[in-house]
């Protein structure tokens, strides 16, 4: 008889379950809007990347369902080899006309933009100074370039410097952050760490995932929002979150992108995006740049429901965006805070090790421009009362 070599796989999900850890996957039964149905319960949905609302908007659907019409469902190939059509060219030319570069390529995730252009951009003999919470696909992309890696603490452009200064002035440096910060909302130090690119040259990179669409003029993300257009080299934004759709992108030089058309791997070997994708990505850039008041809504929102914790007594953190983490401790406790909100008719999905350090696990909210004042208030009233049940205002 056969033994099972992944029976250890059941010892793991019992430890997971016996730290109040193991969690089921909530499944969607409608649109992804503010207010949603998950598991058959409705709910003020304050957990979806869904920033603007534009997963359901008008412009976005007709432009998917007129692709279709004209293309067919899928592309039927990598880029590189007959995947190529003109509407995704089109869509990379509209990119980096928005982003202010020569050029842009379009990744089919976030995850594949960020690891694709690290390793493909350095060798074992260049160093990546890197944000001690940069994203996981940041991470994977150093790993896979057998790069050096040096981690400063967290928005410590100090500590970046000091890093730097021990470098060879011949090594090929990259120093990246986040744009905005997945897990606690708040903004990279950009300035800082433009200054230090440029006197110790290196690449800076920036990962907008979390900006785009929402920071900057017309969304466009930290780069504009802080007037570093020309000083960062590399600017990785999302297709996914705010723009509604799905895949990620780098904004950059001619070169640098032509480069990536050659090296990057999940460009090279996956077949590209659908030309339903395409045209709603094209749209949404149609709605960013002649709707610009859905972006203020999302202030608004953020500054209401941030002011509404506050008062209530929460620790939200540092948080500067429309992210904002309710911290709660141990990893169990922030499982028992999702779970109770979702009772009460709220989903806030709880986060624990290894996405944030253990002592640090929280539920992480985020505010759409399509909810409601009353939406977010019964919000409120549920965390108070959830809150209060556990001791956490």
């Amino acid at each position: 008889m056969r033994v099972d070599p992944l029976a250890f796989l059941s010892t793991e999900l019992d430890h997971l379950r016996d730290q109040g850890l193991y969690r089921s996957l909530r499944i969607l039964d409608s649109r992804q809007e503010a207010s949603s149905t998950f598991d058959g319960k409705a709910v003020v949905n304050l957990s979806s990347n869904n920033y603007l609302g534009l997963t359901t908007h008008p412009k976005l659907v007709e432009a998917a369902i007129q692709a279709i019409r004209d293309f067919g469902v899928g592309s039927g190939s990598v880029r590189t080899i007959a995947g190529t059509m003109a509407i995704h060219m089109e869509l990379e030319q509209r990119l980096a006309a928005f982003k202010k570069t020569e050029a842009v390529v379009v990744f089919q995730s976030g995850f594949a933009a960020n690891a694709g252009t690290v390793s493909a951009l350095l060798t074992k003999d260049d160093v990546v100074i890197s944000d001690a919470l940069n994203h996981a696909s940041i991470i994977d992309g150093c790993r896979l370039s057998r790069a050096g890696i040096k981690v400063f603490p967290h928005k410590d452009v100090a500590a970046a410097r000091t890093i730097l200064q021990d470098l060879p002035t011949s090594q090929r440096k990259l120093l990246i952050t986040d744009g905005v910060f997945s897990m606690d909302g708040d903004i990279g130090p950009l300035p800082g760490l433009c200054d230090l690119a440029e006197e110790f040259g290196c690449i800076m990179m920036v990962d907008d995932a979390h900006a785009s669409g929402v920071f900057g003029a017309n969304g466009r993300g930290t780069v504009d929002h802080f007037g570093m257009h020309g000083r960062v080299d590399i600017q990785v934004g999302t297709l996914s979150k705010a723009m509604g759709a799905l895949g990620g992108y780098v904004a950059g030089s001619r070169d640098f992108i032509d480069f990536l058309y050659h090296r990057a791997r999940p460009f090279l070997f996956s077949t590209s995006h659908p030309p339903s994708v395409a045209a709603t990505c094209i749209a949404a850039v149609d709605v960013l740049e002649q709707e610009p008041e859905i972006i203020e809504r999302l202030w608004e929102n953020t500054r209401f429901f941030k002011a509404g914790l506050a008062s209530l007594g929460f620790d939200t953190g540092l948080s500067e965006s429309p992210i904002t983490p309710v911290m709660a401790g141990e990893g169990s406790r922030a499982m028992d805070l999702s779970d109770r909100l979702f009772k009460e008719g709220v989903f806030a999905q709880g986060i624990a090790f290894p996405t944030v350090a253990k002592d640090k696990a929280r539920v992480r909210t985020i505010v759409t421009a399509t909810h409601t004042n009353d939406e977010l208030q019964y919000a409120l009233d549920a965390f108070k009362k959830v809150g209060s049940e556990l001791g956490l205002i």
